[in-house]
């Protein structure tokens, strides 16, 4: 996916099984950040850092929407358990990350393993691809990703 292409439309299903599509926000910016496990450290420091920011990047005019390859029911449990007010998507498929080309091979433990590579997608209200964060740290992420979106204003 190069950047200031158009982003092909998708749909999954949201934490409160809801058909949602990209297609349903175009005339928004867009977050979407892949992360690679619900409940995990990593993923709940960077939840919690959009849960934080949720407010102002609402502000700004974005939508935020999360995705990992758990179920609905894992993503619901997660957004209940830290309160999380955007929402999150289903893609046990691996359909959307794939479109996105997020799965890495990954070592862990000394095991080779297929999964999400933290990467963060900013998707103006056309629909085209603004900006990539690729290999994201979790701490201040949300953060970074507001100063982006507030940079397109300028």
């Amino acid at each position: 996916m190069e950047l200031n292409e158009k982003v092909a439309d998708f749909t999954l299903q949201d934490d409160a099984d809801n058909t949602v599509s990209l297609s349903d926000y175009a005339g928004k910016p867009v977050v979407l950040f892949f992360y690679p496990r619900a409940d995990t450290p990593g993923c709940t420091i960077e939840a919690c850092g959009f849960r934080d920011t949720f407010e102002k990047l609402q502000k700004a005019g974005a939508v935020v929407l999360g995705i990992s390859r758990d179920t609905v029911r894992a993503q619901k449990k997660f957004k209940d358990k830290y309160d999380l007010q955007y929402t999150l998507l289903a893609d046990p498929d691996e359909t959307v990350c794939n479109q996105f080309g997020v799965m890495r091979d990954k070592n862990m433990y000394g095991k080779k393993v297929r999964g999400i590579e933290r990467t963060t997608f900013l998707i103006g209200p056309d629909q085209t691809l603004l900006k990539i964060f690729p290999k994201v740290k979790p701490e201040g992420h949300a953060e970074e990703v507001l100063a982006a979106i507030k940079g397109l204003k300028k």
